[in-house]
């Protein structure tokens, strides 16, 4: 076994025994901010497929994000209210939720990435910026769900066999879509289609003079990566009970790439690590000074000079695909 996998299985056996010992030991909040964790992991693992397999540097998957969080909050509105929505009675389901998260989250990323991938480099992360802050927008001006107030989720949607209510249970639901959600990854990166990918991220040319077209390959990425992110969005507003435009702007996007770029640009485990260490630097670092991003500044600063493959990279070595 290779020392990537026994660190990544160290990450993730680490993240799952947190809540447990700290409940153990009498700190029951823990349990929330590893919930936080999966949750923030999960949605970077979604980015990880477009940035760090395909080279696609989004600044617009807070879109996606939101998108999931609202659906949440919409189908739990209705459902609370006996509401209909289109005229269909819809179940406080979170298996549901994800489902409307994910389609609505891919039919979005096939419109804005049908256009956004006919640019590339700084304008591909301009327009992916811009479709996003248009559907901010749209989520503000939305009066019917909160507008600008967001929309509150009194109830959380339910899940079969557990009590959403629990945290524990709540965050074993996220901690299983998480290996979910990097078994999708670890599948699509050891697939001919991950290597079409790869290889269209490093030389495009190339790739287009074999007979293999990079547009549809791209485009397919960055709606799975879309749809991955949307369903973080739906347990992230689960979790808070909430879902606000904040889950829309742009400085969510900027979120997911630092927790990106802290693990490890296109590695396994790389998500995981930065979420892990970006949410205990957000939480103790916080409680010590409202500057805390400051020295967080500090460390991505460190990572892009003295080591580029992120926390993951530097622990084990280059990275081996296969």
């Amino acid at each position: 076994m290779t020392r990537e996998r026994l660190l990544t299985l160290a990450i993730l056996a680490g993240l799952l025994a947190l809540p447990f010992a700290t409940q153990a030991l009498g700190y029951p909040f823990y349990t929330t901010l590893a919930t936080r964790m999966a949750i923030l992991a999960l949605a970077a693992v979604g980015l990880n497929i477009a940035l760090g397999l395909g080279g696609l540097v989004s600044f617009g998957h807070a879109a996606f994000f939101g998108i999931g969080g609202y659906a949440a909050g919409i189908v739990a509105t209705h459902a609370m209210n006996a509401e209909p929505l289109l005229g269909m009675d819809l179940p406080a389901s979170m298996p549901l939720v994800w489902l409307l998260a994910a389609l609505a989250a891919g039919l979005v990323a096939a419109i804005t990435g049908a256009i956004s991938l006919r640019t590339s480099g700084v304008y591909f992360i301009m327009i992916t910026l811009a479709f996003a802050q248009m559907i901010f927008y749209f989520a503000v001006s939305w009066k019917a769900y909160g507008g600008e107030d967001g929309l509150s989720i009194a109830l959380r949607n339910g899940f079969p066999g557990l009590n959403t209510a629990v945290p524990r249970d709540l965050f074993l639901i996220a901690f299983g879509l998480l290996l979910a959600g990097l078994l999708i990854f670890w599948r699509i990166r050891v697939s001919r289609f991950g290597a079409a990918l790869q290889a269209a991220r490093q030389n495009e040319l190339r790739v287009a003079a074999v007979g293999i077209e990079p547009f549809p390959i791209r485009l397919v990425a960055f709606m799975l990566s879309a749809m991955i992110t949307a369903v973080a969005g739906a347990m992230f507003a689960e979790l808070n009970r909430f879902a606000s435009p904040s889950m829309l702007a742009w400085p969510m996007s900027g979120e997911l790439i630092v927790l990106i770029i802290l693990g490890g640009t296109g590695r396994l485990a790389g998500p995981v690590a930065g979420a892990m260490l970006y949410v205990m630097l957000e939480y103790w670092l916080g409680s010590i000074t409202e500057r805390w991003q400051f020295f967080l500044g500090l460390m991505l600063l460190g990572v892009v000079l003295f080591a580029r493959g992120g926390i993951v990279g530097l622990i084990a070595g280059k990275a081996r695909h296969g």
